[in-house]
């Protein structure tokens, strides 16, 4: 039952991503208000499928992690409800909605469920290390959308290019302060959710291997993800220069999140 509502989900996130290709070229305030909407009912499914997955299982962590981009994408999605809740703009949608669909898609249409070879997945308060550390990556993906509207539109802005997609996004500062708080809002998730990953690494296995794959990278996207916050506050680093080491960010993020799959204390597998 979680699937099919986990597909049912997938169905309205679609309409998001039609909402992100359509504004491409044209936009209307219509659309918006359906992909915003049919959003909603997406996550309401979304959350009633993750629910039921783990009353099926009987603990949190294995849900999570048998359905990690399921659960990513409900985070995402969350994260980018609470920037509409203080902007409202949908505009980052149309980085964030094909991101989404794509992750729920993984999930929904997989043939056997992904879980961590791990014999730390076992221990549930490791839940709370997944939380934080998939909070801190939806935050860093929604400052990445950010970042790239930025850039886009100040791309546009120069060689005075007016498109209908242009003409609806938020003025440069508004998508600047978007890619802020969002980063400052994932900063402190992702390095309580590292520092919790130790701890349950010390309990399971007696130390950290930080040569890893897995851990390698978490650590190095970390340290990008200090470095957007120090050029921030410190260097008051802010527009195109932000706009760029947020990407540079979000690709680190994607290579960690992809060794999941090689790394020996993270690794999937096929259940």
């Amino acid at each position: 039952m979680s699937l099919m509502w986990l597909r049912v989900a997938l169905a309205f996130y679609a309409v998001g991503l039609l909402y992100a290709l359509v504004a491409l070229t044209r936009t209307t305030e219509l659309l918006s208000k359906l992909a915003l909407h049919s959003a909603y009912l997406g996550m309401v499914f979304h959350l009633v499928s993750l629910t039921e997955a783990i009353v099926q299982r009987g603990q949190f962590v294995s849900a999570s992690v048998h359905n990690s981009e399921s659960l990513l994408a409900f985070l995402i999605m969350v994260v980018f409800m609470l920037a509409y809740m203080i902007y409202k703009t949908t505009t980052p949608g149309i980085v964030i909605f094909p991101l989404v669909f794509l992750l729920t898609f993984v999930a929904a249409t997989g043939q056997q469920p992904l879980v961590f070879a791990s014999i730390a997945v076992r221990r549930g308060w490791l839940a709370v290390h997944i939380l934080m550390i998939f909070t801190g990556y939806a935050a860093l993906f929604l400052s990445f959308g950010a970042s790239i509207l930025y850039l886009l539109q100040e791309r546009a802005l120069k060689l005075k290019t007016s498109t209908w997609m242009f003409s609806r996004l938020p003025a440069l500062q508004v998508i600047d302060d978007i890619g802020y708080r969002s980063l400052m809002l994932g900063f402190p998730f992702m390095t309580l959710g590292l520092i919790a990953g130790s701890v349950v690494a010390e309990s399971a296995y007696g130390h950290v291997d930080f040569l890893d794959p897995k851990i390698l990278l978490s650590v190095l996207m970390w340290a990008v993800y200090l470095l957007m916050v120090y050029t921030r506050l410190e260097a008051g680093w802010r527009g195109r220069r932000a706009a760029v080491l947020a990407s540079l960010a979000f690709v680190t993020a994607i290579v960690a999140w992809i060794a999941n799959y090689f790394s020996g204390m993270h690794r999937f597998i096929s259940s």
